[in-house]
């Protein structure tokens, strides 16, 4: 009939959908399981001592798309001015912010606020405002942002006794980019990685309750819930393996690992700094049942284990360390 509609009725559906499942009568239930199962994330990890190809490469292993046109907000970590792997290391941020604008970003700004040295201060020690001319970028200080510029998160379900509050640029932001380092944190913290970025977005004052609390570690992870970054990119050429943030015993980590998921993105770099023997707060507990990230899953912010992380590579190095790392992570 003319103009009839097409679209299967409910009827249609339930008995086209039985006649296919009496077609495969042998499949189980851990089959089922498996093609009904979340994908895992995907982990890029990139075997290196160049951080500008470490870059370039991780990125392509993910085939990084849907960053043309949307304005970019990219979130360093200038927790000091301090050499990496304190602070993230400017061929790092440089790289990214080529690769970014390779793909069409219409706009690119760098936000932060440091700790506890000002935010100007560190910018201006670490040449970052003669890169945001050179390479086209925007800056903004968030130490600088009016009452106006912050979103507000209530205390229900957090440990945060007021709340917390980020930035509306990141908060709305069409396209996040987080980099981190690889390193331990000697006051409370345990680790600071892609989770630990999350401080650098909040107001100073707040931090203050963050670091005299004995939730500190789960703090960290719900201020993760504001917001998500689309990308992000762990600088592991060198790793503090004890102490840190600015100052730690120094390692060579020679990776650069990256995804999009927080918590499957600090594991690997936990697998990374057992491997590599760090203090006793890393080496003594499994990966998971690190706080920042129990709570991370907690709240489902990422991979809830092992399984549920691919890591991915595109040489024999890279594969090397990466089956160890596997390793490493399915014993905790």
């Amino acid at each position: 009939m003319a103009g009839a509609s097409t679209r299967p009725n409910r009827r249609d559906f339930v008995r086209v959908a039985s006649t296919g499942l009496m077609m495969t009568p042998f499949i189980g239930a851990d089959e089922l399981a498996r093609a009904f199962a979340p994908r895992p994330s995907r982990v890029a990890l990139v075997r290196t001592s160049d951080r500008r190809r470490g870059v370039h490469d991780a990125l392509a292993l993910l085939d990084l798309h849907g960053v043309s046109g949307k304005r970019v907000v990219l979130k360093p970590n200038f927790n000091s001015a301090d050499e990496a792997p304190a602070s993230t290391h400017n061929d790092t941020l440089v790289q990214l912010v080529t690769e970014l604008q390779e793909r069409g970003a219409g706009s690119i700004t760098l936000g932060e606020s440091s700790g506890p040295p000002q935010t100007r201060g560190v910018m201006e020690q670490k040449g970052i405002f003669d890169l945001a001319r050179d390479y086209r970028f925007g800056v903004v200080d968030f130490e600088q942002l009016a009452d106006r510029d912050w979103v507000s998160f209530p205390r229900s379900g957090t440990h945060w006794p007021s709340g917390f509050a980020l930035p509306r640029m990141v908060v709305g932001s069409e396209y996040t980019v987080s980099t981190c380092c690889l390193k331990t944190h000697g006051y409370g913290g345990v680790f600071t990685m892609s989770l630990k970025l999350a401080v650098g977005l909040t107001p100073k004052p707040i931090r203050r309750t963050m670091h005299a609390s004995p939730d500190m570690r789960r703090m960290i992870a719900e201020l993760n819930t504001g917001y998500r970054p689309d990308l992000i990119v762990l600088d592991g050429i060198e790793a503090f393996t004890d102490g840190g943030p600015s100052r730690g015993e120094l390692k060579a980590g020679r990776v650069v690992i990256a995804g999009d998921d927080r918590v499957a993105v600090d594991a690997v770099g936990l697998a990374m700094l057992k491997h590599l023997g760090a203090n006793q707060a890393i080496m003594g507990r499994r990966i998971f049942e690190q706080e920042q990230l129990a709570r991370a899953v907690e709240l489902g912010l990422g991979a809830p284990g092992p399984d549920a992380i691919d890591i991915v590579t595109a040489d024999a190095e890279s594969r090397a360390c990466a089956d160890t790392l596997r390793a490493i992570l399915a014993l905790g």
